[in-house]
């Protein structure tokens, strides 16, 4: 029997000098900022947890030449970093302690350790820094995080991002003072992982990374009333009165920039609630294209200045108990000036104030009782806006259900399982300001036993954990149009399930289209191939996801998906066409290599281990269980396409 060889683990106690601690703390200085980030108290506020991350990782370092004192525990799994980089694991060892240091309770008369003051080095004035927001699974995980001890949360990242082998995540707790590791690991087991972070580690994503931040200014009024903030005032105006004074291009009338210290005009208006814009009722009637400039300010809370002027200061500075999520690709900053009220009103448990400003709509939520503290910001990309997209806005989520702000031209709303395509619609209550009853949201659901989508007139949408619900259409790329007649609803019963991949990812509309039928080898049927192409308000980011549907599979199916691709215009308006290809076994046991395609295509050839052609769309050719083939196909005008993968 052939020995395998293996790498010995580096547990034993090894010195490290100085310099190679140093080269491995560059190399990996990102990794180890998440680290000291993620395990950090999150009571200490996502600004000051990103300078202490910063803090702790440059202050692991030894003292000395070398530092021999503490053993080298196995380096991570990744690529960054490999089992012998004793340099690595030690700056490890020393950022995970001090971070756990940080979260301990500290004793009245105890000195507080280095983690909890704050950091003498980096330091940022005037401004608020923390990582970008991600989807709605990061936000569900970083919540569930927050509820574990210091030495859980430790033990769940170092399992996701470090080491995989529990005992090597035990060992270097215990290294780094964990006074209970097995506890640790087993309260890091019982943590509800979002669904999204089957296949990635959303760790890793740009809501936990400390080195690709965003800036906010901390509280202006508040900095305005102290001592030294009037002194650096006066030193300001001496400065410029002395530049004033000086011959050349300095701050002079002929300078283009303001001093740095200039208001501006636009931005104190768009905090002034009595500048708002409000629609006319029947803007939308006059409108050159239907949109949410068009929605009048509805709700019982439009008068509320106290209201509205609170919301529009925590859009323009958002405190740190506020809740802030984006759809990828919208920025989060403040208005350019006064944006439109679209509502303000009571929804279930909370206060919600809906604003536009022509490239998003803006939802503020607070406590109805009036406790402004676990206040939340949400931001939604809504430019160029149709009478489609723009029929329906999020106001509030409860319980798995969604309530929904309805266009003021729908007429007629209901909900409608797309698993079940026969069924009728059920129809929807809503108020006088177009306030739909709670909705079951499939965004809220694990399985996919129910698709609930909401049909506004001839528009069909449905929630993706987002304030924009997405709307579906089918057809042609070329021309996709509202989901009216049974073979389409018929479609989307076996694409549905599959609208849970583009869950929080900013998309605007998901066209479903039956590019080809095929009659099966065998006399086995007809299968049906259908693209679902996922688009983004941002244009970028789209989802391609190519189906085979065998004959007879019964509604509500997941269509088998045999491709897909990612920021690819292919089965879209720009390259409207598709090629894809699976192997299928028929009933007598035969394999074949199918391949089928939508567009203007002249003929599909199959090379490598399966080799044919045909003329037209579809291509059937027997082959061997497990056979790799390259497909091809040429189209009308000559031009040659590859299929999804």
């Amino acid at each position: 029997m052939e020995q395998q060889a293996t790498v010995p683990r580096p547990f034993a106690p090894a010195p490290v000098d100085v310099e190679r601690a140093e080269a491995a703390l560059i190399e990996h200085y990102p990794r180890l900022v998440r680290l000291a980030y993620l395990v950090l108290p999150p009571a200490l506020g996502r600004n000051r947890r990103v300078l202490t991350a910063h803090a702790l990782v440059q202050r692991a370092l030894p003292r000395n030449r070398s530092a021999d004192s503490e053993p080298v525990l196995p380096a991570p799994r990744e690529a960054g970093g490999s089992p012998g980089d004793a340099g690595y694991a030690y700056v490890r060892q020393r950022v995970l302690r001090a971070a756990l240091d940080a979260g301990r309770p500290r004793g009245r008369w105890q000195l507080p350790r280095p983690g909890q003051l704050p950091p003498l080095l980096p330091q940022v004035w005037g401004l608020r820094l923390f990582p970008r927001s991600g989807g709605a699974d990061e936000l569900a995980l970083d919540q569930a995080l927050a509820a574990l001890s210091g030495p859980a949360r430790a033990a769940y990242v170092l399992r996701e991002l470090e080491l995989p082998d529990d005992r090597d995540v035990r060992r270097l707790l215990a290294a780094a003072g964990a006074e209970d590791p097995d506890a640790a690991l087993a309260e890091a087991g019982r943590l509800r992982v979002p669904a999204g972070s089957r296949d990635v580690s959303l760790l890793e994503s740009v809501e936990f990374d400390p080195c690709s931040l965003q800036a906010r200014p901390t509280d202006l009024m508040r900095r305005r009333q102290h001592a030294r903030a009037a002194l650096a005032a006066l030193a300001a105006a001496v400065v410029c009165g002395t530049l004033l004074g000086l011959p050349g291009d300095g701050w002079g009338s002929g300078s283009a920039a303001a001093p740095s210290y200039a208001r501006n005009e636009a931005a104190q208006q768009a905090l002034d609630p009595a500048r708002l814009t409000r629609a006319a009722p029947d803007a939308w009637k006059r409108a050159d294209r239907l949109g949410f400039a068009g929605w009048p300010a509805r709700g019982d809370r439009t008068g509320d200045k106290d209201l509205l002027r609170r919301a529009l200061a925590v859009w323009a500075r958002p405190g740190r108990t506020v809740q802030v999520t984006a759809t990828p690709g919208t920025p989060s900053g403040p208005a350019a000036g006064p944006p439109q009220l679209l509502y303000a009103g009571e929804v279930d448990s909370a206060v919600v104030v809906l604003f536009h400003d022509g490239l998003r709509a803006v939802r503020y939520a607070e406590s109805r009782n009036g406790d402004t503290g676990s206040a939340a910001l949400d931001f939604a990309r809504t430019d160029a806006a149709d009478g489609g997209s723009a029929a329906a806005l999020v106001l509030g989520r409860t319980d798995g259900n969604v309530r929904y702000l309805t266009a003021p031209w729908v007429t007629t709303a209901a909900a409608r399982d797309l698993l079940e395509p026969t069924a009728a619609p059920e129809p929807l209550h809503r108020d006088a300001d177009g306030v739909t009853d709670p909705l079951p949201s499939p965004a809220a659901s694990g399985d996919c036993r129910r698709w609930t989508a909401l049909q506004l007139g001839g528009h069909l949408v449905t929630d993706l954990a987002e304030l924009v619900p997405a709307r579906l259409t089918a057809g042609a790329p070329a021309a996709p149009h509202d989901v009216t007649t049974a073979a389409e609803r018929a479609g989307w019963a076996h694409t549905a399930c599959h609208l849970a991949t583009n869950r929080g990812q900013g998309v605007r509309a998901v066209n479903s289209w039956r590019f080809a039928t095929q009659a099966l080898p065998g006399a086995g049927g007809t299968a049906e191939w259908f693209c679902t192409r996922a688009e983004t308000w941002r244009g970028a980011g789209s989802r391609v996801l190519a189906q085979f549907q065998v004959p007879g599979a019964r509604a509500g199916a997941p269509g088998t998906v045999v491709a897909r691709a990612e920021d690819s215009p292919v089965c879209g308006g720009r390259e409207p066409y598709v090629l894809a290809g699976v192997l299928w076994k028929s009933r007598a046991g035969t394999w074949y290599a199918l391949a089928a395609g939508g567009g203007d295509l002249a003929s599909v050839t199959a090379t490598g281990g399966v080799r044919g052609s045909a003329p037209g769309p579809v291509l059937a050719v027997p082959a061997r269980q497990g056979a790799r083939t390259e497909l091809t196909a040429r189209l009308k005008d000559g031009r040659k396409i590859a299929a999804l993968r």
